[in-house]
């Protein structure tokens, strides 16, 4: 087997480099300008939104792609260069692969998709448990270029045949960056009311990327994904009751389990993450 990992350089990436490795896959990298990993057989740099850069980075052919080159906020970049980056990052990266012959991939989308994290104005979520079909409220263009890579994932399994899942990550980091923003959500839980509280271990995000890849899956799949726990000592039905009183309770959450439902990536791919805070 081998896969095409862009943005391998990233936070994400080099977790799931880490993983494939494990797996004795022959990885090939793509990156912006950070050193590749060490653990990668092939590696180019440069954008991922270049055709010829793709190419090269295809080398003699992959038999998956695992694409998460991108502008990661809306916070640093002009909201035109965000949008366009992203997009185009997608399409190109998804088209150059089902050119080349590859039928499987893997897209970093995300729980910013729900346009909560980094709308101007505090925005609540239509219901919770969050799930899949929650309605999007996007402001930003993070958020829209996250829409948008998925609706370029569903046409890409249109038009070329490519089984495409979309993992919708949290905020995920290592343990040091966790436990670092836990510590202040401690002190104000209104500082990831956003979020829902919710976060990934990039190691576990790394799990799913390689369920994702190796699972017989077919067709398009968008899914959300979470730690079992919130960031939280204090109850998630307390801190839903005190951050987003008008959003509609559809089910009780017990303790301080996450109010994102994960059933959909447990039944389709049997990912459950496994680290917590």
């Amino acid at each position: 087997m081998r896969v095409l990992v862009t943005g391998a350089g990233g936070n994400i990436g080099r977790a799931v480099c880490a993983r494939l490795a494990a797996e004795q896959v022959q990885t090939h990298a793509l990156v912006l300008a950070e050193p590749a990993p060490s653990t990668v057989e092939h590696s180019v740099t440069g954008d991922a939104g270049d055709p010829a850069t793709v190419r090269a980075a295809i080398g003699a052919g992959v038999d998956a792609v695992v694409h998460l080159a991108a502008i990661p906020s809306p916070l640093n970049d002009p909201p035109l260069d965000v949008f366009a980056g992203n997009t185009r990052a997608t399409f190109n990266v998804l088209e150059e692969c089902a050119r080349a012959g590859v039928r499987r991939a893997v897209i970093a989308s995300s729980y910013s998709i729900l346009g909560l994290r980094f709308a101007e104005r505090e925005l609540h979520p239509a219901y919770y448990p969050i799930d899949e079909r929650t309605p999007l409220q996007i402001e930003d263009a993070y958020s829209l270029s996250k829409h948008a890579d998925e609706a370029t994932a569903a046409m890409m399994h249109r038009r070329h045949g490519l089984d495409i899942v979309a993992l919708r990550f949290p905020f995920t980091a290592d343990w040091d960056r966790l436990r670092t923003t836990a510590s202040t959500c401690d002190r104000d839980p209104s500082t990831m009311a956003a979020d829902s509280w919710s976060y990934l271990h990039v190691d576990d995000a790394a799990e799913a990327v390689w369920l994702a890849l190796t699972r017989p899956v077919t067709g398009f799949h968008p899914l959300l994904l979470a730690a079992p726990r919130t960031m939280s000592d204090l109850s998630t039905m307390d801190l839903i009751a005190r951050y987003h009183p008008q959003t509609e309770l559809r089910a009780s959450i017990p303790g301080t389990a996450t109010p994102i439902s994960t059933g959909a990536i447990e039944r389709l791919l049997g990912f459950r993450a496994t680290r917590s805070l």
